[in-house]
């Protein structure tokens, strides 16, 4: 029995050795199989990676598009400098180097930290800086002849992002500026490769960051070429084998006009205010300016932090584009707009009569709203309303107003919205409703807030553009193409004001009257800028109120204060009898809109037309 026990012993454990063997034999072969396909069926794959391995691939960048005015006049260009080209992480000693550079090239104690500060920084993630731009001819000189002393330092040829007209169109141009992400959106070359770039701009990868070269980055641009280099071992760039060549971007033309944006500037004056003016047959805008400005060269090109501090520091914020972004109260320029609504609503007709005692007195409290001339104006219709500027018959006309249909009217004229198709940062303003207020106040509407609207106070804020845009509906008797600043391939249809059509066409030449008078006759408040120009214009003057006052007693001791000062406003449109051009001037802390504002509508007036 035992001898047969471990012979049964002695089987199983063969068996198990069998199959343990055989176990180990497959793997083993499993193990070959790998083996072979690694080394014979994917020499192929790894060939290939190996290949990719020695190639490397570097971005070049585009020339961007330059800009142009509508007569074809350069905006901005791209100018070609001579820069001083460092590669600082190669330079054991920057002091030495400085000091050896100073006898060739002359250097400021600015230009020296400056230069450090960026060097400590990494600012350029390409590992070149410069250390000094735009060389003359006698320091080109000078270095090529002592080159070999700076192995590290070369000249290039490069571009300036360049404006021959920094300050002037500022706002509407906008500027460029250095970027580590200006070309994120090209995944086809990994991003770490972009250090390497072959730059063309002395300001390295740029970017627009406001104004045109912002909102239209996409078609300045221009597409990147790449160099493709074969790379040793080491990562060293050993030569170079193909490159495609970049494509400059797409030039842009506008609908802006140098001398009429001349002229803006010239006549507003170091003033803060704006100035926008839009021809009327193609909606096009002419003139966008904005005062104070800024350099838009010294962003683009590099402004040291100092100055850029002094720019951020100053009061009156020239960084601030008042014709996109100030809100003002409309005032007196407001009244058109409350004729035509209630003339379209059966309110009243150009008949309708008052008597103006220079006041108006609100039924349910009998809350005082004064007009700007004591004693009033005596009987009033609506044309002599318009022209004489009569605050009581606005605030009867507004008192008699459904706050809800009155809002919506102001909207399709274009307030409480945006209405520039291509404006950068452009502010919508506002246009008060009972929802609004209770939301920001916490509080009802009640009807003085409607009186006040009727004559462009209390609540109602409007930006410069859009009273320009408001002009242009007024001189096209309801029809527009929308404001834009780059010429648009396709005009968009005019569309009307009103779906219902209820201002009819005998209302129109009737307004256009009243507002020519404004102007041009003897009781106009806008009378003294008649005898400026050589054709006729219509319009309509405002003078903004910053504080409420009862009699011009209490306002002689506010003024004293000029930021406490109203604002000075007008819109004007023409030649008459068929206008070309809509302008609208703010001028902050101005005071009388027709004798301060409306001299520089009409200087820009005379600039567009007398082309």
């Amino acid at each position: 029995m035992i001898f047969e026990e471990r012979q049964i012993e002695k089987n199983n454990f063969s068996s198990r050795a069998i199959i343990l063997f055989v176990i180990i034999m497959l793997s083993l072969l499993a193990v070959l199989i790998q083996v072979f396909s690694l080394q014979i069926s994917g020499y192929n794959d790894y060939q290939l990676a190996a290949l990719k391995n020695k190639n490397y691939t570097v971005p070049v960048q585009a020339l961007r598009g330059e800009i142009f005015d509508r007569n074809g006049k350069v905006l901005i260009k791209n100018e070609p400098t001579f820069d001083l080209i460092t590669q600082p992480n190669l330079i054991d000693d920057i002091d030495s180097f400085l000091d050896e550079i100073q006898p060739v090239i002359f250097l400021s104690e600015s230009d020296k930290f400056q230069y450090k500060k960026l060097q400590k920084e990494k600012a350029f993630a390409n590992k070149e800086l410069v250390l000094k731009k735009d060389l003359s001819a006698a320091e080109i000189a000078r270095f090529n002849v002592r080159s070999f002393n700076f192995q590290n330092a070369f000249i290039a040829k490069r571009y300036r992002r360049i404006s021959d007209y920094p300050n002037i169109f500022s706002h509407v141009l906008g500027y460029t500026s250095r970027t580590e992400d200006a070309f994120k959106s090209l995944p086809e070359i990994p991003r770490s490769n972009w250090k390497d770039a072959e730059l063309l701009y002395a300001h390295g990868l740029i970017k627009g960051r406001t104004g045109l070269e912002e909102i239209y980055e996409d078609h300045l641009r221009g597409s990147h070429g790449e160099r493709v280099y074969e790379i040793n071992a080491r990562g060293k760039l050993v030569k170079s084998l193909s490159i495609i060549k970049p494509s400059k971007g797409s030039d842009l033309y506008t609908n802006l006009d140098i001398d009429a944006q001349k002229s803006a500037a010239k006549f507003l004056g170091d003033r803060r205010g704006a100035v926008v003016a839009i021809d009327l047959d193609s909606g096009g805008i002419n003139v966008l300016y904005s005062s104070p400005t800024y350099s838009i060269n010294q962003l683009s090109n590099g402004m040291n932090e100092d100055d850029f501090q002094i720019l951020i520091d100053d009061p009156d914020k020239p960084f601030f584009n008042r014709a996109l972004q100030g809100r003002y109260p409309p005032a007196s320029t407001i009244k058109p707009a409350i004729g035509m609504y209630g003339l379209s609503n059966d309110i009243v007709n150009w008949d309708f009569e008052i008597k103006d005692p220079g006041f108006f007195t609100l039924p349910e409290t009998g809350r005082v709203f004064r007009g700007w001339r004591k004693g009033g104006h005596g009987k009033v219709n609506m044309h002599k309303a318009f022209l004489v500027s009569s605050n009581t018959y606005f605030f009867s006309l507004a008192y008699q107003a459904d706050i809800e249909e009155l809002s919506s009217h102001l909207i399709s004229l274009g307030f409480g919205q945006k209405v520039c198709l291509d404006c950068f940062d452009e502010d919508q303003a506002l246009v008060p409703t009972p929802e609004w207020k209770y939301s920001i106040m916490n509080a009802g509407w009640v009807k003085g807030d409607t009186v006040n609207l009727g004559v462009g106070q209390g609540y109602l804020l409007a930006t410069p553009m859009q009273l320009a845009n408001y002009a242009s509906l007024l001189a096209k008797k309801g029809a527009f193409n929308e404001p834009a600043i780059v010429k648009q391939e396709k005009v968009k249809k005019s569309l009307k004001i009103w779906q219902d059509n209820k201002f009819k066409d005998s209302d129109w030449n009737k307004l256009h009257q009243a507002l020519l008078g404004v102007i041009e006759s003897d009781y106009g408040t806008a009378r003294s800028i008649r005898d400026l120009k050589e054709f006729q214009v219509a319009g309509k003057s405002g003078t903004a109120e910053l504080v409420s006052l009862d009699s011009k007693e209490a306002y002689q001791e506010v003024r004293t204060s000029e930021l406490l000062r109203d604002h000075s406003i007008i819109f004007v449109f023409g030649p008459m009898p068929n206008p070309r051009y809509a302008v609208s001037v703010v001028i902050e802390n101005g005071e009388s809109g027709g004798a301060v504002a409306g001299p520089v509508a009409i200087e820009v007036l005379k600039s567009l037309i007398n082309e």
